[in-house]
């Protein structure tokens, strides 16, 4: 009754996708929480719904991994496209980021003017969709054909691309965008930082390519929260909430695994853990070795949920620059979702509004509990008062709800302190991890490994661990 051919651990943007990729095997999907969805979960406090984290949805087109996946889980998505994928707003000035080339740049020639705009965003547009035309894109180890299946993308990455790989975003930056503001760059840096988790100071210009690029392709708002997307992918799949998985044991031709209910095998496991935490789950020293081989990504969230009563009209995204650092952060924006106001679920109350910045996963660990109220408080209000500076129409009184939270908020509930991985550099390009593991039956997915963060990074990674466990 307990046996199984492929046990997932964890409900995220991994774990559910390649859930629902294989539906025609004997699959379970383990989840702790009672929401899924990981980081991208959907959850209810004093009876209204809030996203816990990530709230926008790219790379539901057709040709793109996200839509192809979606396709063969025979799911499609209650979804509404954002015309202004997000409205970029420093020192009182706006930039809205729509798909639309020609309107986009007349947009910025007003904010931050430069004789080389059009040359720089072209570009940046033009290796996007290159990438995303890519035909052979794989990146696997431990595995002849899994060394050769990298090796043809590499290859095809080359002809491509060619010099282009081999540019780094800064130097792009400095020989395009010469004489660059520092508000103009706070203006790309602060976009990085959401989507690739670094700044343009140490990544490839190919990186730089994708990490600006989102607002080029569709971008969708979720209705009735980020959390239905899991709850539609995995409405065919054998799925155990409330289910922590405690150890795991390797042994001859499968794993044992023990839950916070129940014993289990499976001949293949999926883990949609971050990559350096995977050990802790595991006896076997050789394989706890190789997850300790991976450092930590100290680099979390700070999460603001509101309900806000208001009747004015909002966009479903903003990102507000500000001039110095946000105290206990590590970043000088943050980013705010406004539910649509037609959603029945999220907006019954009023807007649910999430806000997030970037904050270290282990300041918030090592304080007392005195001293972690204290400091949460004051990242708190200094993020609602600046936002309410920002949107002019709004006051205090109109905040019905708010609570916050942060990297001891998620170990609590998804059993991670940081958010995303470590970003791809040219430091780290060859030590990222890869979907495979040295021991037979035993694999990875999610934001930690190739190919990175964000729904369209992960579903890449999906597509190559569907390869490779049906290889």
């Amino acid at each position: 009754m307990n046996n199984f051919d492929i046990a997932v651990i964890g409900s995220g943007i991994g774990g559910s996708l390649i859930s629902a990729l294989n539906t025609d095997k004997n699959l379970i999907l383990f989840e702790k929480d009672s929401n899924l969805g990981g980081c991208g979960s959907t959850f209810k406090r004093k009876g209204n719904y809030y996203n816990s984290g990530a709230t926008t949805f790219v790379g539901y087109e057709d040709n793109h991994p996200i839509k192809n996946i979606f396709d063969k889980a025979n799911y499609i998505p209650d979804i509404q496209k954002s015309e202004i994928a997000i409205r970029v707003i420093q020192n009182k000035k706006a930039v809205d980021r729509v798909k639309d080339f020609d309107t986009f740049i007349d947009n910025m020639d007003k904010v931050y003017p430069h004789k080389n705009n059009r040359i720089f965003w072209n570009t940046i547009k033009t290796l996007d969709e290159k990438f995303w035309s890519l035909k052979k894109l794989h990146y696997a180890k431990y595995n002849l054909s899994s060394y050769l299946k990298t090796a043809n993308a590499v290859v095809e990455i080359l002809k491509v691309f060619r010099f282009d790989v081999f540019k780094s975003a800064n130097s792009f930056i400095n020989e395009t965008l010469y004489g660059i503001s520092d508000e103009y760059r706070a203006f790309i840096d602060s976009q990085l930082l959401i989507t690739i988790q670094t700044t343009s100071k140490d990544i490839p210009l190919l990186s730089l390519a994708l990490g600006l690029s989102y607002p080029f392709h569709d971008v969708f708002y979720v209705n009735n929260g980020m959390g239905s997307l899991f709850d539609g992918l995995l409405k065919d799949v054998n799925v155990h909430k409330n289910e922590q998985i405690l150890k795991i044991k390797k042994e001859k031709d499968f794993y044992r695994i023990f839950s916070s209910k129940d014993e289990y095998k499976a001949k293949q496991v999926i883990l949609n853990s971050s990559i350096f935490d995977s050990g802790s789950l595991f006896d076997d020293m050789k394989i706890k070795k190789y997850y300790n081989s991976f450092s930590f990504s100290d680099q979390s969230a700070f999460v603001i949920n509101l309900t806000i009563d208001s009747k004015e009209d909002f966009l479903h995204h903003y990102q507000i620059i500000l001039d110095k650092n946000i105290p206990n952060a590590i970043s000088q924006s943050y980013f705010v979702s406004f539910s649509s106001k037609d959603d029945k679920k999220l907006s019954k109350n009023g807007y649910s509004v999430t806000i997030s910045t970037h904050s270290n996963a282990l300041f918030w660990k090592k304080l007392s509990p005195e001293e972690y109220k204290k400091q949460k408080g004051i990242t708190e209000n200094f993020i609602v008062n600046d936002f309410l500076e920002n949107f002019e129409s709004l006051e205090k009184k109109d905040i019905i709800d708010i609570h916050s939270a942060t990297s001891n908020t998620f170990k609590k509930y998804i059993n991670r302190y940081n958010c995303g991985g470590k970003p791809i550099t040219f430091k780290n390009i060859l030590q990222t991890p890869s979907c495979r593991t040295p021991f037979n039956g035993l694999f990875n997915v999610g934001d930690t490994i190739f190919a990175g963060q964000g729904w369209p990074g992960v579903a890449i990674g999906v597509e190559v661990l569907n390869e490779e466990i049906n290889a």
